[in-house]
């Protein structure tokens, strides 16, 4: 069975890990998910990922990160850009998640980037995800 939208299937399966208190979440690896889990690991929304290799595309591994009192760094992640209505910005748009608090994923030309980090190099381009 193919799928349509990997990204989606990605936030879907940490959203569900999240709701079900899991500490690892386990996901069909490839670039673009590797690319965001760096800027997840970068920004503090998770621990650590780990790629490991298998017979076909390989496993992205993602260890979620809990404090004290087990409550999730992730509050919520939307998909803004699908494959059916893509969404797409100029520099001067990007838009800011929760005044700030949050991170919009942008992949431009350089690059899969924060919305800050677009702003900053004044690019452009499809707004993939936000999350708080």
């Amino acid at each position: 069975m193919s799928m349509t939208d990997p990204i989606s299937d990605f936030l879907a399966r940490i959203r569900n890990a999240i709701i079900g208190r899991k500490v690892v979440v386990t996901v069909p690896a490839s670039n673009i998910k590797v690319k965001l889990a760096e800027i997840l690991k970068a920004e503090g929304y998770i621990r650590s990922f780990e790629l490991k290799p298998d017979d076909r595309q390989g496993i992205l591994e993602v260890e979620l990160k809990y404090d004290r009192v087990n409550k999730c760094a992730i509050e919520g992640m939307k998909r803004i850009s699908r494959p059916g209505q893509r969404s797409y910005a100029k520099a001067a748009e990007v838009p800011k998640v929760r005044n700030g608090l949050g991170i919009a994923v942008v992949t431009t030309s350089q690059g899969l980037m924060t919305d800050r980090e677009a702003r900053k190099r004044t690019l452009g381009g499809e707004i993939i995800c936000s999350v708080w």
